[in-house]
Formats: structure tokens, C-alpha cells, sequence
């Protein structure tokens, strides 16, 4: 069942519009001019709008204007016995779901109704599930090193800088290049992340650049890759430290003429992509034990962040608790615990070799171990590793 708003200004219309939809069990609300259907619009929570087009006064382009300028995702269906195809261009271009001509065919009414509730349905859960995904690569920490970074991400982010991420293991160093990407005018590009190490030395160049049918025994179709996916946003070349010399030959070769070739191929293809990398090596050591080309660090290293270990940042450890325990406990469906002071002032006296990823793994064996609340004790048996 939807909520639907109608405006028009024929009775007559009104009232059909009406009866129809509520027969298909919604709710309908009328106004018979444009001002009224805005100001009810905005004191209540619909689904649909339908408006007519010719009405007087406020016509019903400055209604769709209106609507939209209130940054609205609810579908407006625009009705008109007036109608041209120039009208409905301009009026879908001014955001409009669709447009229908009078006499109504009550068929397509119904149907652009629906398919505008399902519409309305599937923006709702998008942004819902973009809200978890942006809470679950949330970066949580007030600590002064959090601070320094956050403020270089937010100098760097707006480039198209290549970046160097350098961490230990389970650091965030991730969480850095999403952050990265969001705050990019290549935010509503794709994001396109690498694991360099997971990846066998004689496949990486496959992975990367793609390949075409029968370029090896196993390519029985053509491959696009990483590179070209990423095209107009992000590719994040994690543990690019792990990453063989052939395969850095290629990238240095992309990052300089921003083209790519594929594998069995050779047609050169453009490729526009921010690259941001990240390693927990040192790659000066790793340039003097000639395992890292010297020429691709400094293509990499536009900016260099280092992120913090937990261990550098434990005022954070009260912030990230409750953060990883209310997650945790969405995940598996149970209340969220409460943790103590004295629990909290265990963990900072623990030594994080696995930093965050550690850390959150803790957490979560707190949350299925512990009672009603995380005490101090629990922090003693359970979190540190058994010796």
C-alpha cells in the first residue's frame, strides 16, 4: 500500500484518480492547485505524485521544480491534456518519473504507478545499505594522529594525486583509500580494489590489464581488467610491495602514458583512473634489495600518509569499542553490551600487533563470551592470546 499525492485542478479528475487508486488499496491524498499540493507534500510522507501540468497559478513544471529542489527521491508522474513531446522531454529532464497524456489510459496508469513505488522502494534500500557499507569502512578515532591524517585526506582526497599508504598489518590502511575516493570528484566512479599478494605473480598481469580470447591455454574469452573496470574513479593496488617486477613494469607504463594493453593484444587502450597504493613494506629497503623499481615509488609517492597502529592512538580504544560492539552485535542479532571503564582501561594496556583487525576480532569474542556487560575481568580472560 503507497501513500499518493494528487494535484489537479478538475474536480472531475480528482476524484477518478482517487477511486481507482484506492480500489488498488492506497492511501490518496488531493489538492486542487499547485500551492496546496506543495504545502501538503512537505507536511506529509508520500510515496507518489501525481500533478497535472496546466493548472493556474503555479503550474505543475514548478511543482516538479519545487519537489525536487526539497532534494526528494519520491517519483512525480506528470499528467497533461496539453502534452507534446517537447513538454515530457523537459519535464523528464527536470527530474520527473514520467509522463502521461490525458485521457488517461488506466492501464499505464496503474502500471507507472507501480513500477514508481518499486522505484521509491529500491532508493530507499539503496541508501540503507549504503549507510552500512559507510559505517562499516567508518575511520573512528578523535586521537591527535587520527587528526593529521584526516586533515591530509581532506587536502589529498579532492586531487587526482597518486597516493602511497603506508601501515602495519590491519592498520585501516583500506579505510584510508575509500576515504580517499569519497572525497574525490571520482566518488560516483567505481572503486576498484587489487590484493597484489593474493594474486600468483603469472596471473597479476591478467588481473590487471585483462587479456583477449586465446592470449594463454585457459583465456577462452576476453577478460577486461582491474584498470579498465576502474575507469573514471579509483583502483586501489593494495600490498603493491608483494607485487612482481614484470607486473610493476606494466603499472609504471600505465601511470606514465595512461594507457593500458591487454594480454595477447595490441591495441593500447586509454584508461583514466586515480591510482592509490598501500604496503606494510618498507619500499626504500625493498628498492635497495631490488625487489621494487625505484621509478614506480616515485610515480607512487605523489603523497605519502602513514597510518597510525592502534598502539599509537589507544585514547581511541573507548571510541572503537563501542563502535565494533554495536556492530557486532547487528551482525548477530543480539542487544548491544555495555562495557566498563575498568574494561576499557584493559584493553589500552594490551599490546595490538594486529592493530584494528585484531581489535575488532576482540571485541566480537567479548560480545559472545562476556555477560550483560564487558567487565574488566572478561578483558583479562578472553582478549589477551593464550600464552
Amino acid at each position: 500500500m503507497a501513500n499518493i499525492l494528487v494535484i489537479d485542478d478538475q474536480r472531475s479528475i480528482r476524484t477518478t484518480l482517487k477511486d481507482i487508486l484506492e480500489y488498488e488499496n492506497n492511501t490518496v491524498e488531493l489538492a486542487e492547485n499547485g500551492q496546496e499540493g506543495i504545502d501538503k507534500f512537505k507536511a506529509g510522507n508520500f510515496d507518489v505524485v501525481l500533478t497535472d501540468i496546466k493548472m493556474p497559478e503555479m503550474d505543475g513544471m514548478e511543482v516538479l521544480s519545487k519537489i525536487m529542489a526539497e532534494g526528494s527521491d519520491v517519483p512525480v508522474i506528470m499528467i497533461s491534456g496539453h502534452g507534446n513531446i517537447d513538454t515530457a522531454v523537459e519535464a523528464i529532464k527536470k527530474g520527473a518519473y514520467d509522463f502521461i497524456e490525458k485521457p488517461l489510459d488506466l492501464n499505464r496508469l496503474l502500471i507507472t504507478v507501480k513500477n514508481a513505488i518499486d522505484k521509491k522502494g529500491l532508493v530507499v534500500e539503496t541508501k540503507v545499505l549504503k549507510r552500512k557499507v559507510s559505517k562499516t569502512y567508518e575511520m573512528v578515532g578523535n586521537s591527535e594522529p587520527m587528526a593529521k591524517m584526516r586533515e591530509l585526506i581532506e587536502k589529498v582526497a579532492p586531487t587526482d594525486a597518486r597516493v602511497l599508504i603506508l601501515g602495519a598489518n590491519g592498520t585501516g590502511k583500506e579505510l584510508v583509500a575509500r576515504a580517499l575516493h569519497e572525497g574525490s570528484s571520482r566518488a560516483n566512479g567505481p572503486f576498484v580494489e587489487v590484493n597484489c599478494a593474493a594474486i600468483p605473480s603469472e596471473l597479476i598481469e591478467s588481473e590487471l590489464f585483462g587479456h583477449e580470447k586465446g592470449a594463454f591455454t585457459s583465456a577462452i574469452k576476453q577478460r577486461i581488467g582491474k584498470f579498465e573496470q576502474a575507469n573514471g574513479g579509483t583502483i586501489f593496488l593494495d600490498e603493491i610491495g608483494d607485487m612482481s617486477l614484470a607486473a610493476q613494469a606494466k603499472v609504471l607504463r600505465a601511470l606514465q602514458e595512461n594507457t593500458i594493453t591487454r594480454v595477447g593484444s595490441d591495441k593500447d587502450v586509454k584508461v583514466d583512473v586515480r591510482v592509490l597504493a598501500a604496503t606494510n613494506k618498507n619500499l626504500v629497503e625493498e628498492i635497495k634489495a631490488n625487489n621494487f623499481r625505484e621509478d614506480l615509488y616515485h610515480r607512487l609517492s605523489v603523497i605519502i600518509i602513514n597510518v597510525p597502529s592502534l598502539n599509537d592512538r589507544k585514547d581511541d580504544i573507548p571510541l572503537l569499542a563501542e563502535h565494533f560492539l554495536s556492530i557486532v552485535s547487528q551482525e548477530m542479532n543480539v542487544p548491544t553490551k555495555k562495557i566498563t571503564p575498568e574494561a576499557i582501561a584493559e584493553l589500552q594496556k594490551i599490546n595490538w600487533t594486529g592493530n584494528i583487525r585484531e581489535f575488532r576480532n576482540v571485541i566480537e569474542r567479548l560480545t559472545i563470551l562476556s555477560a550483560a556487560e564487558v567487565s574488566a575481568k572478561d578483558v583479562i580472560d578472553y582478549a589477551r592470546p593464550i600464552s
